[in-house]
């Protein structure tokens, strides 16, 4: 290439600061993609290269549980734009780079509805639909009108329509094929009417002295939903965490049948494919909550969050994860599946998260 990469390279970067949980590994090569055309040229410098790459955004999703042997891309395109603009309607365009957090105040503050419930959940915009990040009733996919992705393997840029994304609870398609795809932007529909959700548990009881839900502002909704979950979430800055560490599990009607009647306090919420059991619940009955050892523990205040205390490793923290879940499992038959993305270096033990965003 006349016009390359080389100069973006960096080489051996820690990457403690490009992670929520604050976790110490170092990368072999590392470069910080700010436009479609810089991410691309990255893309041939790898491949030229034959370096293996390992994405990432706001770093709010991923346990690093080793040094990164190939080349690290920090997605930082950036970018916030009204494609389409009508009476009641408005498309938010986003960068991949755009903080998802400040996106969300952005739009509700604009007097648009769909994703003020969604407001404080750390990382970046591009993120948003890998995970279909969701709280207090909503979801992600309920807003998402396209994302538009570079395919890994042939560079071409894809847009992907919100049921091509094959949407499910914390899942879509970038989930399920890992490092097929790079999403640079992403756009959510939005309108100035539509029916706020403030149905869900700890939000309808903020707000159950309103006069009228209707009558409420979206960047009210977004405030009431920031003051709930400092009440009960660390802040990252102050004690690095990636949020929720577990999703919480689905079983059918008999097995939740079955464990009510044994455990008649346990907390679950009615969804399409049986019943959904609060993780949280599960493990603060284990007796995790508060948990900590040497480096790394459990939250005091939500026992779906991990903490790393301080200089604690990501296999500290995939430790701690595996003796939760061995708990959980033998107390209540459930299994419960982790939330965030594991980067391992080639040959650890356990399978290969390297790639994806």
């Amino acid at each position: 290439m006349s016009v390359g990469a080389d100069h973006l390279i960096q080489q051996s970067v820690d990457l403690t600061a490009f992670n929520t949980l604050r976790i110490r590994a170092v990368a072999r090569y590392f470069v910080a993609a700010r436009s479609l055309l810089e991410l691309q040229r990255a893309r041939q410098w790898a491949r030229q290269r034959q370096v293996e790459c390992v994405l990432i955004g706001g770093g709010s999703n991923v346990v690093l549980a080793g040094d990164v042997a190939g080349l690290v891309i920090l997605i930082m395109i950036r970018g916030r734009r009204w494609e389409t603009i009508d009476d009641d309607r408005a498309t938010l365009v986003l960068g991949a780079g755009e903080n998802w957090h400040e996106s969300v105040l952005y739009a509700a503050g604009s007097g648009y509805r769909g994703i003020e419930n969604l407001a404080l959940i750390p990382g970046s915009a591009g993120a948003a639909p890998v995970q279909n990040i969701g709280a207090y009733g909503v979801e992600l996919r309920d807003t998402l009108a396209y994302v538009q992705a570079v395919e890994w393997r042939t560079g071409r840029l894809i847009t992907f329509s919100g049921e091509e994304c094959r949407f499910a609870y914390r899942d879509s398609l970038f989930k399920q094929e890992p490092g097929h795809y790079v999403i640079v932007n992403l756009a959510l529909t939005l309108s100035r009417s539509r029916p706020l959700s403030l149905g869900y548990g700890e939000l309808a009881e903020y707000f159950s002295s309103a006069d009228s839900a209707n009558t409420l502002a979206p960047l009210a909704v977004a405030e009431g939903v920031m003051a709930i979950r400092r009440r009960k979430l660390p802040d990252p800055a102050v004690l690095p965490n990636v949020g929720s560490f577990f999703k919480n599990p689905v079983v059918c009607e008999s097995d939740w049948l079955s464990l009510k009647a044994r455990y008649p306090g346990i907390v679950a919420f009615p969804v399409a494919e049986g019943f959904k059991l609060a993780a949280g619940w599960l493990i603060d009955q284990c007796g995790w909550k508060g948990f900590r050892d040497e480096r790394v523990g459990v939250h005091s205040r939500q026992a779906l969050v991990l903490v790393n205390h301080g200089g604690g490793s990501g296999r500290d923290v995939l430790a701690l994860a595996q003796r939760i879940r061995e708990n959980v499992a033998e107390t209540f038959g459930v299994s419960l599946e982790m939330e965030p993305r594991v980067i391992a270096p080639r040959g650890a033990d356990g399978p290969d998260f390297r790639s994806g965003l």
